[in-house]
């Protein structure tokens, strides 16, 4: 096993040094023209939903490679997908209230009564399959402690019941089996919390009355992020008492906003094929290449920060295996010419390696979780770091080129 590591390594070190484009995010097989709203990969980075527009509810046994159709009858559009735990047990909503959900992956799926006739937008279960949350128009939050057999209205907390809320997230909450800390987000920049399991939603002042579409707390319920209308980013570092805003550099409308692994790196897609991404925790955004001009709605990283799924209109489906990074051969001839010069000696190594030509330019490394573990400079690279499989990624410039490091 370790030499066949280390030989997908070194050929992957020779495709980089001749030049060769990265892969980026990549066009997956769309199988319908429908708008798609929401994507979730529960376990791992290969069985995982997609819903949109007409009912459609779609599922990958592969990575992305084929999708199969999951509703075979005529339902309201679906806006939202979350599989607690496992890829068995699931639920969607969407439209006209409607809630749905599964028990067997998505072979049959079932009606449930949710209580009210307002549009759902967003639900999620934090802990398992039983507890869980739905959103939605008229201000909206619904609960069910028994997975979904009886849906509870819950007081929103805010007297703006004409607005829509977008977004539910429930963060990890370690000392608790079942969390009780979560955000809801919506129009006008309003933002919920709850303390106590959705008895009580409190207004938090968000610093902007612009719509906002997404909220996401990574690791737990002190930092987190929500994004919005004219490219606005927010993000807090004590549970919402202050909202900052942050410079994304965009005017374009955000509509998903994802930390796959910690408050460092994430993800921000939206209006015109956008693709945002931080590597300091929003402190500096900076550009994907999207390869569409389509609405994107739903990104989702199952399990590190490398490999990703973007949903979008018109039946739009990415996906990245190199947390987006890559640079289309040609695309760029300065960073392109940047990528060939690049070569890291010795590789492997078992002290440190050297990019010769580039030993005064700064570098991060990341584990192969996508947790960031260190900084150097290119005279000295991987000191100190245990024996493992690293990612060298440059910290000047829009396109943040990776490279493979195999530690003896």
């Amino acid at each position: 096993m370790r030499r066949l590591c280390l030989i997908v390594l070194l050929s992957a070190f020779v495709l980089f040094s001749a030049g060769a484009s990265l892969a980026g995010w990549v066009r997956q097989f769309e199988p319908l023209g429908e708008n798609l709203y929401s994507v979730h990969f529960p376990e791992n980075s290969q069985t995982g939903y997609m819903v949109g527009d007409g009912g459609l509810i779609e599922k990958t046994t592969n990575g992305g490679r084929d999708w199969t159709p999951q509703v075979l009858y005529t339902v309201p559009g679906l806006r939202s997908v979350h599989f607690p735990v496992d890829a068995s047990t699931g639920y969607a909503v969407g439209e006209v209230a409607t809630i749905l959900k599964t028990t067997n992956g998505g072979t049959d799926w079932m009606f449930q009564d949710p209580g009210t006739f307002y549009y759902l937008y967003s639900v999620r279960f934090p802990a398992d399959g039983q507890t869980g949350y739905a959103v939605g128009m008229g201000g909206t939050i619904l609960k069910t402690t028994n997975g979904g057999a009886n849906w509870m209205v819950q007081t929103p907390g805010t007297t703006h019941t004409t607005h829509i809320l977008w977004s539910v997230h429930f963060p990890v909450d370690p000392g608790r089996v079942e969390p009780q800390t979560g955000y809801a987000v919506g129009d006008s920049g309003t933002i919920l919390k709850t303390a106590n399991g959705g008895a009580t939603w409190v207004s938090q002042s968000s610093g902007t009355t612009l719509n906002l579409f997404s909220v996401h707390f990574p690791t737990n319920a002190q930092t987190g992020y929500t994004v919005g209308d004219s490219g606005a980013i927010l993000k807090t570092t004590n549970g919402g008492t202050n909202w900052m805003v942050q410079a994304s550099g965009m005017a374009q409308r955000h509509l998903s906003v994802h930390f796959p692994v910690n408050a460092d790196t994430g993800f921000v897609v939206g209006f015109g094929g956008t693709i945002r991404t931080t590597t300091n925790g929003g402190a500096t955004w900076t550009s994907q290449y999207s390869n569409t001009g389509n609405t994107l709605w739903s990104i989702h990283f199952p399990v590190d920060a490398w490999t990703g799924y973007i949903v979008g209109d018109g039946g739009t489906i990415l996906k990245t295996t190199d947390g987006g990074v890559g640079v289309e051969e040609g695309r760029n001839a300065e960073f392109g010419m940047r990528n060939a010069e690049l070569r890291i000696s010795p590789n492997p190594f078992t002290s440190f390696a050297t990019l010769p030509g580039h030993e005064r330019e700064a570098f991060a490394l990341y584990d192969i979780a996508g947790r960031q573990v260190g900084t150097c400079k290119g005279d000295r690279i991987g000191e100190g770091l245990r024996a493992g499989v690293y990612f060298l990624r440059a910290e000047s410039g829009d396109a943040k080129l990776v490279r493979v490091v195999k530690v003896k």
